[in-house]
């Protein structure tokens, strides 16, 4: 049995983190079902390949946590990204 390359719910930072940078298509892919009013367990099992009805308190914690990071990262994270590298 692999290692899921999620956690239960991402680092929460006043800055984009390497987790961010790691899971941005999976951040835009929570997005898009979102907008387009999916059901979060159906979700849930296709973007994190969870047994919600197994474990439907950590499906719904790491949907609804990682749903609202992507946000986070619409409203203030992307800002970083267009930042200059320090080297």
């Amino acid at each position: 049995m692999s290692k899921s390359p999620f956690k239960d719910s991402p680092p929460l930072t006043d800055r984009v983190n390497a987790y961010d940078e790691a899971n941005l298509a999976t951040y835009l892919r929570l997005l898009d079902a979102a907008a387009e009013g999916e059901d979060w367990r159906e979700v849930a099992k296709i973007v994190f390949g969870l047994d919600v009805d197994a474990d439907p308190e950590r499906a719904k914690r790491m949907h609804d946590t990682h749903l609202a990071r992507a946000r986070w990262m619409t409203e203030k994270g992307y800002k970083h990204l267009l930042e200059p590298r320090m080297q």
